[in-house]
């Protein structure tokens, strides 16, 4: 009898994930049956079954109020899928703060439902204690980063690491293109607020590195198109426009590996930025109340992925006041005219991306899902 799995992911990038889980458990058993709820990729693979939820992200408590309806209604709405689909497993991708609610309870209500967790939230960071709730009603947690597995199943929760899927997706993306000694590369963020936060100080010190030295030149890349035209008016109320700092959508992967050193917001992009070798420090400002509510969350000493990783500072943090202009514009010129110091820093993001592993995280992660439904593993039964 074909097995039917239930996957939820609530982001873009959620669903990029979960098309590639889903490629790779259709590669091992073509006769599973998919259901659940992501965005255009997982619905266009998985058909009519699916429900396009992804472009419905939310960030911010604010912005989760403002939404509370329809996100109650989704809660409710996948409850009674599960009911009537019956399904093997439920395959939670991401999505921490609505995904975990809801394995909760789907644990509560189907008990004897499998509840499996893709791209381990990042609870070490902010709040571990959560880890022995989740082992409650978790049946298997899949990490992405080596240091987790021990954390999860010090709580008793099943836990294998399966790598990180960026390694993939991120390889196909190589240009093998030498880096312009004259170009830096500005990151501001994907999502609006960190635009209008970061970008106006990015901007500043830009302005600053081009006064003592000249011949540098600028590129700053947005997620969108609307973010495009927020930096551009940004440049324009500093006096400039695209002939000082060109403004392109969508091209931040191509633009790490062409310039010689970087500013970049905290976030998935600190890693991107280490997988392609670009020195870079890390910026990040927020409002002040969430900076405060957050520093008292926030349990880990750095905020980048690459320090995080690596255990001490390889690129510079300017967070909140310490993202001052001046600050960043020494640090971005230490980078870009410093070789031996530039090449270090390099060396050590290589070594950070080295320690996730190697490619796979998705053949590796489908595997663990199909030997948590056969406990005795295939190869035992065959």
């Amino acid at each position: 009898m074909a097995k039917k799995l239930y996957l939820i992911a609530g982001e873009a990038s959620g669903d990029a994930r979960g098309l590639e889980l889903m490629q790779a458990l259709r590669e091992r058993d073509p006769s599973l049956e998919f259901f659940g709820a992501g965005g255009r990729e997982m619905r266009a693979f998985g058909g009519a079954h699916f429900t396009d939820w992804a472009d419905e992200a939310v960030v911010g408590l604010w912005d989760v109020l403002k939404k509370y309806g329809y996100f109650k209604g989704e809660f409710n709405r996948m409850l009674a899928d599960l009911a009537q689909v019956q399904p093997d497993a439920l395959i939670l991708i991401d999505y921490p703060g609505f995904n975990l609610r809801l394995a909760r309870e789907a644990h509560r209500r189907f008990p004897k439902l499998k509840i499996i967790d893709y791209i381990s939230p990042q609870v070490w960071a902010w709040n571990r204690g959560r880890i022995p709730k989740m082992a409650r009603y978790l049946d298997l947690m899949l990490c992405i980063f080596p240091f987790e597995k021990p954390l999860y199943e010090q709580s008793g929760l099943r836990a294998v690491f399966v790598g990180h899927p960026m390694l993939d997706s991120l390889a196909a993306k190589r240009t093998g293109q030498p880096r312009d000694p004259r170009l830096i590369g500005l990151f501001p963020g994907s999502r609006e607020k960190e635009v209008r936060k970061i970008f106006p100080a990015m901007v500043e010190a830009a302005i600053r590195m081009k006064h003592q030295r000249p011949e540098l030149t600028f590129e700053a890349s947005a997620a969108s198109h609307p973010l495009a035209e927020r930096m551009l008016a940004t440049l324009q109320l500093f006096g400039h426009d695209e002939t000082f700092c060109r403004v392109t959508v969508r091209s931040s992967h191509e633009l790490m590996q062409r310039a010689i050193a970087g500013m970049v917001c905290s976030g998935t992009a600190t890693l991107e930025a280490a997988f392609f070798g670009l020195p870079l420090c890390v910026v990040y400002k927020v409002a002040w109340l969430t900076w405060v509510v957050g520093k008292q969350l926030v349990k880990v000493p750095f905020l980048g992925m690459p320090n995080v990783l690596a255990g001490r500072e390889i690129a510079r943090e300017f967070l909140q006041d310490a993202a001052t202009p001046q600050a960043l514009a020494d640090e971005t010129l230490r980078l870009a005219t410093n070789a031996e110091q530039r090449e270090a820093v390099q060396a050590e993001l290589a070594a950070v991306i080295a320690g996730l592993g190697e490619g796979g995280a998705a053949q590796r992660a489908a595997d663990a899902i199909l030997d948590e439904l056969e406990p005795r593993g295939r190869g035992d039964a065959e």
